[in-house]
């Protein structure tokens, strides 16, 4: 695949998929658990909204056939083992990329390239030029649910829910996560993702993935 990263995208972490629309872009991270994985997909396929999955290579090799399942929407690569890339060496950066494309790409049978997100939000100019040459754009977010906190560290369904609709605004990027929190496996995310659907309906808003960013960033 050759590169296709816009000269107007080069140097950019997007927020928002630029618009003056009244939509939403639903983001998933995919990297520790897939424990989310089965009732997401319902929830979407039901209600026939789309979404994107920024996966790392951890997760599509311990968790194949739900990487695969996940592939049925567009896939971004998440790096191959989820560290922050500032903190690393240019060519260690690039080997997690590419090794995550690779995995990513055998095992779904999708290229994950243009669409990439940086671990923790990790970021700076120089991770992103090295991104932007490996023909990715990176997508950071407009709102993070906090889902991925759990229960144990004070949030809830209301919670996720609420912060994705009070930040409701045209082109907004929600953050989720396919996994399930790690002490007290609840997975808000998946689980107020019916509410988090219906409440933007309610307010107007429909949804795209993350390649309506690519055509219409100035």
């Amino acid at each position: 695949m050759a590169c296709s990263v816009p000269k107007r995208l080069l140097g950019r972490d997007l927020t928002t998929v630029p618009t003056d629309r009244k939509v939403v872009a639903l983001t998933f991270d995919a990297g520790a658990s897939n424990d989310g994985v089965e009732s997401i997909l319902t929830t979407l396929a039901t209600k026939g909204v789309p979404a994107t999955f920024f996966v790392t290579g951890d997760f599509v090799d311990d968790f194949p056939s739900s990487a695969r399942a996940l592939a049925k929407y567009p896939i971004g690569n998440h790096t191959y083992h989820h560290p922050d890339l500032t903190t690393l060496s240019d060519g260690r950066t690039r080997t997690e990329i590419k090794t995550a494309e690779s995995r990513i790409e055998a095992v779904t049978g999708q290229d994950p390239r243009p669409y990439f997100r940086f671990p923790f939000g990790a970021v700076n100019a120089h991770t992103i030029g090295i991104v932007n040459s490996e023909c990715y754009v990176p997508f950071r977010w407009t709102v993070d649910t906090l889902g991925w906190k759990g229960t144990s560290e004070g949030q809830s369904v209301s919670t996720v829910v609420n912060r994705v609709l009070k930040t409701a605004t045209p082109g907004q990027i929600v953050l989720m996560h396919v996994g399930a929190h790690p002490q007290d496996h609840s997975t808000l995310d998946a689980d107020a993702l019916p509410q988090i659907i219906d409440g933007l309906r309610h307010r107007g808003y429909g949804f795209v993935t993350l390649e309506a960013a690519l055509g219409s960033a100035p």
